[in-house]
């Protein structure tokens, strides 16, 4: 191998592995906002409904966690880890959307407890009922 070739290639791979070790720029939460309320405005119409009160309900009953956009889908995270999402049912071609917790969520009851609801419509028992899940998983 010629002198040229080594060189080029010692000093590739430096160049690779600190451009991957570089952090990347972090969104801050007034601009995950806008990213996740821009996704939800793009969704599909009875998807586009629930989702403006999903986002509503989650801020109220969680005004710490941060909006983000997690694998394309609305998310929610506290320091930095998503705690819960919403996938809209157009992702996997679902008939209903599915509320989703990680397990950074605090939801454990016992040996075995769901970590997420396919929702069909909000009618207020459910949003309550989402109200008093999201609460306790940042609790």
């Amino acid at each position: 191998m010629s002198e040229n070739i080594r060189n080029a290639k010692s000093t590739t791979k430096p160049a690779t592995k600190k451009a991957a070790a570089r952090p990347r720029p972090r969104v801050d939460k007034a601009d995950g906002e806008s990213v996740v309320l821009a996704k939800i405005a793009a969704l599909p119409a009875p998807d586009r409904a629930m989702g403006e009160r999903l986002h509503a309900i989650i801020k109220a009953s969680a005004p710490t966690l941060s909006p983000k956009l997690w694998y394309g889908m609305p998310a929610y995270a506290k320091d930095g880890k998503v705690v819960c999402f919403f996938r809209p049912r157009d992702r996997f071609d679902e008939r209903y959307m599915t509320l989703g917790f990680n397990d950074t969520a605090n939801l454990d009851e016992g040996a075995m407890w769901p970590t997420a609801f396919a929702l069909k419509q909000l009618t207020a028992a459910e949003e309550a009922r989402i109200g008093a899940l999201v609460k306790k998983a940042v609790s």
